[in-house]
């Protein structure tokens, strides 16, 4: 490819040094190797007498490749500055290694007979391929040494969309460039040909030249290899070029005299206008007293502004003293309202140490109330007893006078009926003690199913009323969503479209600095709709905030707030400052390559609302998973992703790395994408959910029915046990009044009498113990009373401490008034002073904008009058002048033309014909010098062309010769043909045959 220099070396015969690399491919299956052998000299035992020397520039020293046809990687291989011999088994990348050189340097894909196109190089699977070639640049026919070094590294990377791009690295391997064009001048200054088959010549270049019939395909290959070709078609290209360059100099002459013509057109004219000279001074100096007229008009304006600020200062004094006045009483009337304050912190003071003994003495009280109350119980309790104990005796006292005069024995008959009669009563009452004891476990029965019934009822009750709530939520989300038809904003409350619209009306009154953003939930779109329950699950409350700059917006906000929601429902704020820039969270955010984040699903425009995100709830963190199985996969039976700490299914469920907590929500409420689809899916569930009422309203009916029947017959029960209990209670007296008569009358009177002794004392020590509690009873009634006494003295003087407190809070209440009243004075006249402050700044603004317009309007005076002028005249009156003065000028220009126009176009004029008749006459030199180079170009081109030829047929001879053949080359350079016979065998024994025998005829030349 390159030119190697071959010195001869007298007297000495070459060594022979063979350097041999082995390396393994990767990427073949079978494991096969390449070899690379570099031999300087000859080996066997035909030596020449000279010793081939290193060449200087274009040796190819190295060339590497990585992902390039079906290898992985090959080389670096290292290359001898003389003959090398690259083999190796089939595969192995032999063929590569030459495809790479050919394209490497910018040679074409059709060139290496391997493809098409350069994007068909690239390995199978992988992106892009790359080729580094190491060239020698030594000599003095190196290619810019001092930015190179001794090589040249050529880097080329394919990518998979066929582009390539080049990489000129130094020996050292800095980048010099990265352009083709300079890649070319290198292949030219060391006259390396990729696309020649000299140069480099293909398998597929070789057979087609072995096998080819066509003599004219045999003579475009010799023109090609010995770069005839190029040199015919570049002369050809230098006749068409003086052709035309021919006719463009015709046509130049032809333009020539026009130009000529126009020349002494435009001197004619400019010859003609002297007479516009005078008009044009009296312009200029208009124009000048014009410049100055406008400074000394800007110096007038300055001086009024001057003196209104000096007078605007003065008056400045006036509100330091307004303001130091009322700053005077609103300490005064402070100092009032801490003096009285003070005053009501000691009779607050008094009271509070009064309260504790108030109460100690109403405790007092009521224990006293008590100890009074038990004593009258106790005296009521004998009192009782005594009256008992005397009733017991008169009966005594009438039993023993009846039994002293009874003389009536019953008879044996009597004593029959009456014990017959206690049996059957007897009977009668174990009969009615069944069906007590019947009819008390039917009650109970009653009683256990009507506390069921009312169980169930208590639970269907709240069963009803969470359908019912449920019917009311659906119902309102309904609303919501059929009016979020026309207004997608009432998606997130009713009142939220008149909240934006108060927000918009107080930013444009400018109450707040920045404008609040929100509800954030209209703030972003979903990239994956699927996920919307998700995303809301995630966010919850987010949605419905708003985000404020400072805390003075969120002051304002939540004033505009409170009109339109109650204090428990109102959105989040979040307040931070604004910013342009998204955080980068590249190093902190989550990643897999299946799911993504809440920040990867989310389209937001606002920064500050993917901030506010970022901060609020982590998004970059959180992961958005398709299914629950594939949640419980990735966040808890395998390492959790890098950051990742939580996740959110698609039905809403949230994912951590050691729990898993279900959704209660079914849809997604403010993130729905299909209105209509959610309408209707609403409207199903709610006609459900009313359905569900209405049968839980038909079971309570019927559960109160049940309990009206249960009670009913419980009632029939307990009226039935009553009368069994009265009847029992009827025959038991009865039975007693019998067991009674059937008492023996011969009762020994002196017991009764005896018991009535008894009762007798009893009664006199309860008399004593009557009138001792009677006495009890007394003391403690007094005692209760002093207490009272003392309680409600105590609370007197509470309730009178509390009435010099009333006047004392109206007094504290004026005097806040007036502390108030005196800070919104004070108040007013600092306002006051700002905006007299503010108009003096605006003054002063006014007064330097003049400064610089009057420094401008003086810097561009001097520019154009470089002396003051002292003008009395007005800019508008010099204007008017000046304008008449354009409109004579214009008419002159008119009736002469433009001065500086028609000077401007004879000059040019001028300059085009000096410069057309120069080219022309420096283009016809050129050509009659061309006309001679080329012609004798011409004969040395057919010169060449022969000598090449010759010593073309004269290598063919000897090469034929040294094998013991014979043959002919015959060219015809007229008609382009190239004709080759060859003659194998011993003398005249072989006829000739044509070249394809020597492959092997029409065989595969293996």
């Amino acid at each position: 490819m390159s030119k190697r220099k071959e010195n001869t070396s007298k007297g000495t015969l070459p060594t022979k040094r063979i350097k041999t690399e082995i390396k393994d491919d990767p990427d073949e299956a079978n494991g096969s190797h390449w070899k690379t052998a570099t031999i300087n000299g000859q080996s066997g035992d035909c030596l020449p007498n000279s010793l081939l020397n290193e060449g200087e520039v274009g040796i190819i020293e190295s060339i590497s490749l990585k992902n390039f046809m079906c290898h992985a990687c090959l080389g670096p291989f290292k290359f001898g500055p003389n003959v090398n011999f690259v083999v190796g088994n089939n595969g192995s990348g032999k063929s590569a290694v030459l495809t790479a050189l050919i394209v490497g340097l910018g040679g074409k894909a059709t060139a290496t007979n391997r493809g098409n196109s350069i994007k068909g190089f690239v390995k199978s699977g992988q992106n892009s391929a790359d080729i580094s070639i190491t060239l020698r640049n030594r000599g003095p026919d190196a290619f810019k040494p001092d930015k190179y070094g001794e090589a040249v590294i050529v880097e080329q990377r394919i990518s998979g969309d066929g582009i390539r791009q080049y990489r000129l690295k130094s020996q050292s391997g800095h980048l010099v460039s990265t352009k083709k064009e300079e890649l070319n001048t290198i292949l030219d200054q060391f006259n390396i040909q990729v696309d020649n088959p000299v140069s480099i010549l293909t398998q597929e270049m070789s057979k087609h030249f072995l096998q080819s019939k066509s003599e004219a395909d045999k003579y475009k290959f010799f023109m090609k290899a010995t770069q005839l070709e190029q040199m015919r078609g570049d002369y050809s290209y230098i006749m068409d070029t003086k052709a035309l360059t021919n006719k463009k100099i015709e046509k130049q002459d032809e333009n020539l005299s026009e130009l000529k013509d126009q020349v002494k057109e435009k001197e004619d004219r400019f010859k003609s206008l002297a007479s516009l000279n005078e008009l044009l001074e009296k312009l200029e100096q208009l124009k000048n007293q014009m410049v100055w007229a406008l400074v000394i008009e800007v110096e007038k304006e300055m001086q009024p502004i001057k003196d209104r600020i000096k007078a605007e200062e003065n008056r400045t004094i006036k509100y330091d003293q307004k303001i130091d006045e009322w700053e005077a009483k609103v300490n005064e009337t402070e100092g009032q309202f801490k003096a009285v304050q003070n005053q009501l912190q000691k009779i607050t003071e008094e009271a509070q140490v009064l309260r504790p003994q108030c109460t100690a003495l109403k405790e007092d009280v009521q224990g006293k109330n008590k100890a009074r109350k038990e004593s009258e119980a106790t005296f009521h309790r004998f009192r009782t007893q005594l009256k008992q104990l005397e009733k017991d005796h008169d009966q005594l006292q009438r039993r023993i006078e009846e039994l002293r005069n009874s003389v009536n024995q019953s008879s044996e008959a009597d004593l029959r009926k009456r014990q017959e009669r206690i049996s059957s009563l007897q009977e009668q009452q174990n009969t009615l003690e069944a069906q007590k004891t019947i009819s008390l476990q039917q009650l109970e029965q009653f009683q256990h199913a009507i506390n069921k019934s009312k169980d169930e009822l208590y639970k269907l009750g709240r069963e009803e009323q969470d359908a019912k709530n449920s019917v009311e939520f659906r119902k309102k989300q309904l609303n919501n969503l059929k009016a979020s038809r026309t207004n997608q904003l009432k998606r997130f409350g009713e009142s939220m479209p008149a909240l934006l619209e108060a927000i918009e009306e107080a930013h444009k009154q400018g109450r707040f600095r920045k404008k609040p953003v929100g509800p954030l939930g209209t703030c972003f779109k979903l990239k994956y709709p699927e996920l919307a329950l998700a995303v809301e699950s995630c966010l919850k409350g987010l949605l419905l905030s708003f985000c404020c700059d400072n805390y003075k917006d969120e002051q304002v906000l939540q004033t505009l707030m409170s009109r339109y929601f109650s204090s428990g429902k109102r959105p989040q704020i979040n307040v931070g400052e604004f910013s342009d820039q998204i955080y980068n969270v590249k190093s902190r955010a989550a990643h897999h390559p299946e799911f993504p984040t809440v920040f990867e699903a989310l389209e937001i425009d606002n920064p500050v609302v993917t901030n506010c995100l970022i901060d609020m709830r982590n998004i970059e963190r959180v992961l958005l998973i398709s299914s629950n199985s594939r949640a419980r996969e990735v966040m808890q039976q395998q390492k959790a992703p890098l950051n990742c700490k939580e996740a959110f299914t698609a039905a809403g469920d949230q994912v951590f790395t050691n729990r898993y907590y279900s959704s209660e929500m079914d849809r997604a409420r403010y993130l729905g994408g299909d209105v209509e689809a959610e309408i209707r899916q609403l409207e199903e569930e709610m006609n459900n959910k009313m359905a569900q009422v209405l049968r839980l309203q038909q079971q309570l009916q019927t559960v109160e029915e049940e309990i009206k029947m249960n009670e009913i017959h419980m009632k029939t029960k307990q009226m039935l046990i009553r009368k069994i209990q009265e009847k029992g209670t009827k025959i038991k007296l009865e039975i007693t009044d019998l067991e009674n008569v059937d008492e023996p009358q011969s009762v020994d009177i002196s017991t009764l009498e005896e018991e009535v002794k008894d009762i007798w004392q009893r009664i006199e020590s309860d008399r004593e113990k009557l009138e001792e509690a009677r006495k009890n009873m007394n003391e403690h009634r007094t005692i209760e009373e002093e207490a009272e006494q003392k309680y409600k003295a105590m609370k007197e003087k509470i309730n009178f401490i509390a009435e010099e407190a009333d006047p004392i809070k109206d007094e504290l209440s004026k005097i806040d008034a007036e502390v108030g009243k005196c800070k919104y004075h004070k108040r007013h006249y600092e306002e006051k002073k700002k905006e007299h402050l503010d108009g003096i700044d605006q003054l002063k603004e006014n007064l330097e904008n003049k400064e610089k317009i009057l420094e401008e309007n003086t810097s561009k005076a001097k520019q154009i009058c470089a002396e003051r002028i002292e003008v009395t005249r007005t800019p508008r009156s010099i204007d008017v002048e000046i304008n008449r003065l354009r409109v004579r000028i214009n008419k002159e220009q008119e009736r002469h033309g433009n001065k500086e126009e028609i000077t401007r176009q004879y000059y040019d004029v001028l300059e085009m014909y000096k410069n057309v008749k120069s080219q022309i006459k420096t283009l016809k030199r050129f050509m009659q010098l061309l006309d001679k180079i080329m012609e004798e170009r011409h004969k040395a081109y057919k010169i060449f062309r022969r000598y090449i030829s010759l010593r073309c047929k004269y290598y063919f001879d000897s090469m034929l010769s040294q094998r013991g053949y014979h043959g002919k080359m015959i060219f015809d350079h007229k008609s382009g043909t190239l004709s080759i016979a060859v003659q194998p065998g011993e003398g005249d024994k072989a006829a000739l045959s044509d070249m394809r025998s020597l492959s092997g005829g029409g065989g595969d030349p293996r």
